[in-house]
């Protein structure tokens, strides 16, 4: 729930800052075959620059520090227009600062740890205005069939496709290719020839980007390398330029049977002498020699389906092969295989599935994989142990809920998930029993209870619910539906209606006014409080107008220096002089024109009281 939000924000603040009919026209001109040979004023704009600072302040990871020690806390008191005269100058001369490596757990309980590359909040605003750029054009080209790190498309997605070749096609052998280091081991040459072949051919950009691509790294230890190949993990645009890498060979599977044109490969007339529509790619497995594969991508991760073991030997050499002689890649033979699935499982994205008898058809049956239910259950298991001598058990209750609730989200999807879950909740339930003392009476409320409210494993900690881990029920996974497209109108029609109550008129010139000394965290909040409040007044619900619309901080800006959205709300300039006015016969002035209601009182004295101002 919490990524979809996420991407309809995204989409919001494109709108806001003007420039989602600028990426669509780049998506425009990228489906039609343009060359881009001069982006670096669209991605300098500085209403691009604004849009990526509003982006990366909403990512949780903004307030990691690299290695300057600064995160995006140092840049919000910064004024909205010398912070774009600093990005514009950072790429005039752009030379990234060092990145700052870090090793994270793995979380599969092996005691393997990723390292990460975390740029400084300059150089990841600097990424993220590239981002926002190239997005749009490398979308108009990439294929339908990766799912990794792109707008609108997620695991559930991949899932979908893996069990459609399964199930639908009666595609049952599988190519398992692990590539060997992939992020390690990109080559930066090959990955800036693949982005002029997709038509990003504006060299002062590609500059900037190999600069990125080598920028120096400073280990744990304080050692400094530099990066001569691969794409780091951490760097904002590390997820692009993979899927980049990556789409040569999308498109390379696709060719041998997706693709083909059918017109040529099967000419298939009926009666008539007229071509038949109904059952071409049939046709093509009849009367043709050609292999049919389909492949399914999430980032590095990625399946080929076809028929039969010799096609699927066929496949798995030639795919190896191609991986080194274009990519410069190796495959790990350890971990790559060909799955026969009527006989085994194959492991995809923390699932296992394979096909079994159902009457005459073959279907798809899937559990959470073997090293997931590992995870989860260490996961919960290292939360049980907080509970035990926590001086605020309420909030550790509320991250282990959190943990479960994540969990059926990803995990509802396999076939037999209620299956998992409860040989989950035997091995958590006997270490929760030994932590805290669980009662079953008790009354749960809003996403609890209308989730799990009919559970009769649902217990409780005083009068806070603790979620049963086996109470889960499975869904069928959604696919990608094909109209949704983050830089089509038609794609945007869903998000366009919830943007119906904001007058994108006067939001432009909320934009637009951008006075000397205005603190960008500032002035982004005052856009997005426009939008989260439908152009309404918090008080009294009147349209908001430039020229009574005021923005009010709740608590005073003089004592505690505080910008942040929760801090302040929009008003009119009337409810503006209630909320401060002091003398008895100003405070009277003000009602009277106003006229609130028992409960827009009741909001202006909540606001007055955080004014330490007394209560009218």
């Amino acid at each position: 729930m919490f990524v979809k939000h996420r991407k309809k924000q995204n989409l919001r603040n494109n709108e806001y800052f003007d420039m989602q009919s600028v990426f669509d026209k780049l998506y425009r001109q990228s489906k039609n075959g343009k060359n881009f040979t001069d982006l670096l004023d669209t991605i300098t704009s500085k209403n691009n620059i604004l849009l990526a600072y509003r982006n990366i302040k909403s990512n949780k990871g903004s307030k990691t520090s690299g290695v300057d020690k600064k995160n995006i806390v140092n840049i919000n008191d910064t004024d909205v227009l010398a912070l774009v005269e600093n990005v514009q100058m950072k790429f005039k001369n752009y030379k990234p600062q060092k990145v700052k490596r870090v090793e994270i757990p793995k979380g599969d309980g092996s005691g393997r740890v990723r390292p990460l590359g975390i740029p400084t909040i300059t150089d990841r605003l600097i990424q993220q205005c590239i981002l926002q750029v190239l997005e749009p054009i490398c979308e108009a080209k990439f294929s339908d069939n990766s799912y990794g790190f792109r707008p609108n498309r997620g695991c559930e997605n991949a899932i979908s496709k893996a069990m459609h070749c399964m199930q639908q096609k009666h595609l049952h052998y599988c190519v398992d290719i692990d590539i060997k280091g992939f992020f390690d081991n990109v080559n930066h040459a090959k990955l800036l020839k693949q982005m002029w072949t997709l038509g990003l051919q504006d060299k002062n950009l590609l500059c900037i980007i190999s600069k990125i691509l080598n920028s120096e790294v400073i280990l744990p230890d304080g050692k400094i390398i530099k990066s001569e190949k691969g794409t780091p993990q951490g760097g904002i645009i590390s997820p692009l330029l993979s899927n980049i890498v990556l789409n040569e060979l999308d498109k390379w599977v696709e060719n041998q049977w997706s693709t083909k044109d059918i017109k040529e490969v099967t000419p298939a007339f009926n009666s008539n002498g007229q071509r038949k529509r109904s059952n071409e790619y049939a046709s093509m497995r009849n009367r043709t020699k050609l292999k049919e594969m389909h492949i399914v991508r999430y980032a590095d991760d990625f399946k080929i389906f076809t028929k039969d073991y010799q096609s699927a030997k066929k496949i798995f050499e030639a795919v190896k092969l191609w991986l080194k002689e274009r990519l410069d890649l190796d495959i790990s033979p350890e971990k790559s295989r060909i799955t026969n699935l009527k006989k085994n499982y194959t492991v995809f994205l923390g699932f296992k599935l394979k096909v079994v008898p159902k009457g005459e058809k073959k279907v798809v049956k899937s559990y959470i994989s073997d090293k997931a239910k590992r995870s989860i259950i260490n996961a919960l298991i290292e939360q049980v142990k907080k509970l035990k001598h926590s001086p605020n058990i309420g909030y550790e209750i509320w991250l282990y809920n959190s943990k479960i609730i994540g969990f059926h989200n990803y995990y509802q999807i396999a076939t037999h998930c209620n299956i998992d879950f409860r040989s989950i909740a035997f091995i958590v339930s006997r270490a929760l029993k030994h932590s805290i003392k669980l009662k079953r009476a008790g009354n749960p409320s809003g996403y609890i209870k209308e989730k799990y409210g009919g559970s009769k494993q649902l217990r409780f900690v005083g009068q806070t619910a603790v979620v049963p881990i086996a109470y889960i029920q499975n869904r069928t996974p959604l696919d990608k539906r094909v109209v949704i497209n983050n830089y089509t109108v038609e794609g945007r029609a869903e998000i366009h209606k919830a943007l119906a109550g904001v007058n994108m008129a006067t939001l432009q010139c909320l934009m637009e006014n951008i006075f000397d000394g205005q603190r960008a965290e500032f002035y982004n909040n005052k856009i997005a409080l426009y939008s989260g409040q439908n152009g309404k007044c918090f008080i009294t619900g009147e349209t908001l107008e430039i020229g009574n619309m005021h923005c009010h901080h709740k608590t005073p800006y003089h004592k505690c220096k505080d910008d942040s959205y929760s801090n302040l709300v929009l008003v009119t300039m009337n409810v503006h002089q209630l909320l401060h006015a002091k003398k008895p016969e100003t405070i009277q002035f003000y009602l009277d024109i106003i006229k609130p209601d028992k409960k827009q009182m009741t909001k202006i004295n909540r606001l007055r009281k955080m004014l330490e101002l007394a209560s009218i």
